[in-house]
């Protein structure tokens, strides 16, 4: 049984799920951000982000044998010599005061031919800071309040206005 087994299958095979991933992380760290379906944007997030944690723990390891591992570890996975190359020697640099959530992804409507449903998903700019999540909705006493109180103001700024009127004429 699969209980408590979540994985994005893809509809495809171990083997071709591992290639596919392996394929579009590497164009996702040549490019920058790639466009593909909704799910596949979702599988390739949580598998690019480990590659990246490896990356990060390279770049900090004094050792060289424990940082040739690391690599090791993420070209096992990733299978793009060009691509592990740029990641550990200049992309990781990117992503040093972040602490996951190194990938956003952007929905992009369905397409046309099958109505799949489209995504980007692209690596964070180091100096993004993302935006904040609302609160909440505001009290509804607060909102309330506030109108009452300015028209409260303009009745009583109202007979004032009309006895200077009376004064002038």
């Amino acid at each position: 049984m699969r209980h408590k087994k979540h994985r994005h299958t893809l509809g495809v095979t171990r083997e071709h799920r591992e290639a596919m991933l392996s394929n579009m992380g590497a164009s996702l760290i040549t490019h920058g951000r790639i466009k593909t379906t909704l799910s596949k944007a979702k599988a390739l997030r949580p598998f690019i982000e480990k590659i990246i944690t490896k990356a990060k723990q390279a770049a900090a390891k004094t050792e060289a044998k424990d940082a040739i591992h690391l690599r090791r570890l993420a070209l096992a996975d990733l299978r793009d010599e060009d691509a592990i190359t740029l990641l550990f020697n200049e992309k990781h640099k990117e992503f040093a005061n972040r602490n996951g959530g190194y990938t956003r992804i952007y929905k992009l409507g369905a397409r046309v031919g099958d109505a799949s449903e489209m995504a980007l998903i692209e690596f964070v700019k180091a100096d993004d800071a993302g935006y904040k999540k609302s609160k909440g909705r505001k009290p509804a006493k607060a909102a309330k309040a506030a109108p009452a109180a300015t028209a409260e103001q303009s009745e009583a700024a109202a007979p004032a206005e009309g006895a200077a009127e009376e004064n002038k004429g």
